[in-house]
């Protein structure tokens, strides 16, 4: 069982940065395929980035590509999500997860095991 938790979120101007933390424990870090989603009030909760195990492959909702960048360090059992050019849309509850199941999606709330307890990123306009 793998217990994450999330760290780094805040409040933050337009156009500025975060750089959200993600640590893993309770298991092999780097077997865990890894991503971030995030739900906004009164919205579904969606995909915003994922990266393999190795972090040698990423993929982004189109929202956020270009400005949001994933990365993992597994011998620190912890993935990041850093932010940039952040916009008053993104604010929102992020969520890290992982998965281990042997499916390739990775985009949906059902692809994933494991949900850390989100962190409130806000940005304002």
């Amino acid at each position: 069982q793998v217990q994450l938790v999330e760290s780094g979120g805040g409040l933050v101007q337009a156009g500025g940065s975060l750089r959200l933390s993600c640590a893993a424990s309770g298991g092999t870090f780097s077997t865990v395929r890894m991503g971030w989603l995030r739900q906004a009030p009164g919205k579904e909760r969606e995909f915003v980035a994922a990266i393999s195990r190795s972090g040698g492959i990423t993929n982004y909702a189109d929202s956020v590509k270009g400005r949001f960048t994933i990365s993992r360090e597994n011998a620190k059992n912890t993935v990041y999500l850093q932010m940039t050019s952040l916009k008053p849309e993104d604010t929102a509850v992020y969520y890290c997860a992982g998965r281990i199941r042997s499916s390739k999606g990775f985009t949906t709330t059902t692809d994933y095991d494991y949900w850390g307890q989100g962190t409130q990123v806000t940005v304002s306009s």
